[in-house]
């Protein structure tokens, strides 16, 4: 699991990094985006909208890597709420391009057991 935690405090630090920027370069996307709205009928309510998705683009990826900054810390530890955290976060990975979907699978594949216990 200590592997497991390390990549996982790694793959946090690449979200936060990432979050930044897309904050940093805010005004540089929406210049980019402005230029493909120049012939739509109403580019106002489009702008709105891609305001939002940035934002929730970014808030997402700040509250993805921290929270696989504790999951990984928890693994490498062996914590009791490791699995819980390390689910979480390996859900906030499948959100995320190749190198997320592929951490949070194999995430997956070892912390979910391989039978459900019988209730």
């Amino acid at each position: 699991m200590r592997n497991l935690g390390i990549l996982w405090v790694l793959y946090g630090v690449l979200r936060l990094v990432g979050a930044l920027g897309l904050f940093l370069y805010n005004g540089t996307l929406t210049l980019m985006w402005g230029a493909l709205l120049t012939r739509v009928p109403n580019p106002f309510t489009l702008m709105d909208l891609f305001h939002g998705f940035l934002i929730f683009a970014i808030i997402l990826g700040i509250v993805a890597g921290v929270v696989s900054i504790i999951a990984g810390l928890g693994l490498m530890s062996s914590g009791t709420s490791a699995r819980t955290l390390g689910l979480v976060a390996a859900f906030f990975g499948l959100t995320n391009g190749p190198l997320g979907i592929a951490l949070g699978a194999y995430t997956l594949v070892v912390l979910v057991p391989e039978r459900a216990p019988n209730a």
